[in-house]
């Protein structure tokens, strides 16, 4: 409670500087606590962290820092009064400078993905898909927060902003000081010259990523490369705002030969609704989404089960997401089900297409409840029994609550991740309290 309440005191004598604030730059003040690993012992302990975080935007173009001092109060420990957190301004374990102080940038932009023909940034990547998701579905690079921001790329290009409708290209970078997983789409419009009709917006795409180090977090360089290719013919047949369609095809073979494909239709029903169902066709050995949400937690367990698994016979499967966006996208919430035909094997197995999968999503946004929005999300796999829905064993789960009081906001912030390399649940936490000013 005492720490609480100087963190108020000094949100209450910075809250003045809001006048200041020109047009186009904001920043932040971000105090609070943080559960890491000791940089000597690795024991979980708390650490109190002070950050300033400005923001410059103009026109297209953004940027933001994030330079927080993360520290302890006179540490058991340590004989000095103030103990720093060392491994976020001094390389160690492998890391280098780039490292350490590239995610001191919280982001770059310029333009923004779906709306400009033109689109980078570099920073955190939340939701990254490229195709229909069969090689890459919304990839994230977050998962090491708060211990540790990864700084990564999304870049885009539409031939339409030079008049030339008939391509364009997405490219990912999860990690660019470590140039880990990258990849890309490359499409054409074929039929370009048609304009808005559904031959002019006919895609044919081809999709490459691959994994430099699959080992990059238990023990890096000791793997080879993984890749994942694939190609997908995409065509939005109806875009209005009411009602929309888009059916679509897709094919792609991984690093042990096996090969995956899937036909299906996804849109918006009477505005606010989503929906989306396919049927897929996939190989023994074959990881659909390869590259999804929580990759970077189940990189090393992933690519083991590739490497030692050989293609095998074909199955029929399924895909079938639905959600809704209600009060102008301030509350959403998704639903995303897949899974075999066929029912769950008898005894274990470490194909995971093999069981049903569970992945479920939902925000608040601010502004629809006085002082509070939150987002959460919980991913499930291995679901042999109804129990198992609710076993956190093979489980990903993680939410940040936000309650704001005049200027300050504060933030709880969890995440709570089953490891399958090391079997235990892998925790982290944060609390804090921030102003924008």
């Amino acid at each position: 409670m005492k720490r609480l309440f100087l963190v108020l005191i000094a949100l209450a004598l910075i809250m003045p500087l809001s006048a200041q604030a020109g047009a186009g730059f904001s920043a932040g003040l971000n105090l609070g606590s943080d559960l890491l690993p000791d940089p000597v012992t690795h024991t979980i302990e708390s650490w109190s962290k002070l950050g300033f975080q400005p923001d410059l935007a103009i026109g297209k173009f953004g940027v933001g820092l994030d330079l927080t001092v993360r520290f302890q109060l006179y540490p058991s420990s340590a004989s000095a009064p103030l103990k720093i957190y060392s491994p976020d301004w001094i390389p160690t374990g492998g890391k280098t400078i780039f490292d350490v102080y590239l995610p001191k940038i919280m982001y770059v932009r310029y333009g923004l993905r779906g709306v400009d023909p033109l689109y980078a940034k570099l920073g955190s990547i939340n939701d990254f898909s490229l195709g229909n998701g069969l090689v890459i579905s919304e990839y994230a690079n977050t998962w090491s927060l708060p211990k540790l921001r990864i700084l990564g790329l999304q870049a885009g290009f539409d031939g339409s902003m030079i008049k030339v409708p008939y391509f364009g290209l997405d490219l990912l970078a999860g990690n660019v000081a470590k140039l880990d997983v990258i990849g890309g789409r490359v499409y054409l419009r074929p039929l370009g010259f048609m304009g808005n009709s559904i031959l002019g917006k006919l895609q044919i795409g081809g999709t490459a990523v691959v994994d430099r180090d699959p080992y990059l977090y238990t023990a890096p360089g000791t793997a080879p490369l993984i890749y994942v290719a694939g190609a997908d013919v995409t065509a939005p047949i109806v875009t209005g705002s009411v009602f929309s369609l888009t059916a679509y095809v897709e094919g792609a073979r991984e690093m042990n030969t096996a090969m995956g494909a899937i036909g299906g239709v996804r849109g918006k029903l009477i505005s606010f609704i989503n929906y989306g169902a396919q049927v897929r066709y996939l190989q023994g050995g074959f990881v659909p989404s390869y590259f999804d949400a929580n990759y970077d937690f189940y990189r090393a367990s992933r690519y083991n089960y590739v490497n030692t698994t050989p293609a095998g016979a074909f199955a029929p499967s399924y895909q079938a997401s639905m959600g809704f966006d209600l009060f102008n996208k301030k509350f959403v919430f998704g639903a995303l089900l897949d899974g075999p035909f066929a029912l769950p094997p008898s005894s274990a197995s470490a194909n995971s297409t093999l069981y049903p999968h569970l992945k479920g999503s939902v925000s608040l946004a601010e502004g629809l409840i006085s002082g509070l929005f939150f987002e959460g999300s919980y991913e499930k796999f291995f679901i042999a029994t109804f129990k198992d829905l609710i076993d956190p064993t093979d489980a990903a789960i993680a939410f940040a609550v936000h309650y704001k009081t005049g200027a300050t906001v504060l933030t709880l912030d969890y995440a709570y991740r089953w490891n399958p390399a090391t079997s235990v649940f892998d925790v982290s936490s944060s609390l804090s309290a921030s102003v924008r000013f």
